[in-house]
């Protein structure tokens, strides 16, 4: 199963993300973790791409564009993947296509999470997420057994430097502007279904399995 996910920022992608690999037995791509970890390590991409991701706009395609197509040459990738936060434009959808194109590969679906502009701000300000092991949490809508604790290994929670209203609203408009068209681009090509991003994450869980079947 070779599958795109999309929505807006703190529309639940990762939450939905962990659930659908574990179905389906394939690896979870996110570009924006790959991302992080090299801001982190302060690699030469990390540092090209820190000034973009802590502004909240979206890192040049070039860079991206290389990270997903190293990842998906990989072994584990041969019997499908899950990509999310890529591709997050169309001329890097295109570089996908083209990608996958000369890999005789063909995308199954794309999932498209919908959810209001209000809802995202207040869920994306009360995300937390494990430096230890990654996982992600939110305070109101998917919170860890113990206040401020990983449910699986015990450590402190923190919040992203960008995870404050200003960073999150900018990062809503960017996706609407450069992003949004993508569903257009997807859906024309008759692989694109939407989903309520709103409701709980059992029905959101519920509706993407359905669309999958």
């Amino acid at each position: 199963m070779r599958l795109i996910i999309l929505g807006p920022p703190g529309a639940g992608k990762g939450t939905q993300a962990e659930k659908i690999i574990e179905k389906f037995n394939i690896p979870h791509i996110s570009t924006g973790e790959i991302l992080r970890e090299n801001i982190s390590q302060q690699t030469e991409l990390g540092k090209k791409a820190k000034e973009y991701v802590e502004k909240g706009m979206l890192v040049p395609d070039d860079l991206v564009v290389k990270i997903a197509q190293d990842r998906i040459m990989k072994e584990d990738c041969k019997d499908g993947f899950l990509l999310d936060g890529f591709p997050r434009t169309v001329a890097q959808a295109v570089a996908l296509d083209a990608e996958l194109d000369k890999l005789g590969i063909d995308l199954d679906k794309v999932i498209n999470i919908d959810v209001d502009k209000d809802f995202l701000v207040e869920r994306a300000i009360t995300r937390r997420y494990c430096p230890k092991c990654g996982k992600t949490y939110n305070l109101k809508f998917n919170a860890p057994k113990t206040e401020g604790v990983c449910d699986d290994d015990g450590a402190n929670l923190l919040q992203r430097k960008d995870d404050t209203e200003e960073t999150v609203t900018n990062r809503i408009k960017v996706y609407t502007a450069q992003t949004s068209p993508l569903i257009d681009y997807y859906r024309a090509q008759g692989l694109l279904f939407d989903v309520d991003g709103s409701k709980s994450i059992e029905e959101v869980t519920e509706e993407i399995f359905k669309g999958l079947e």
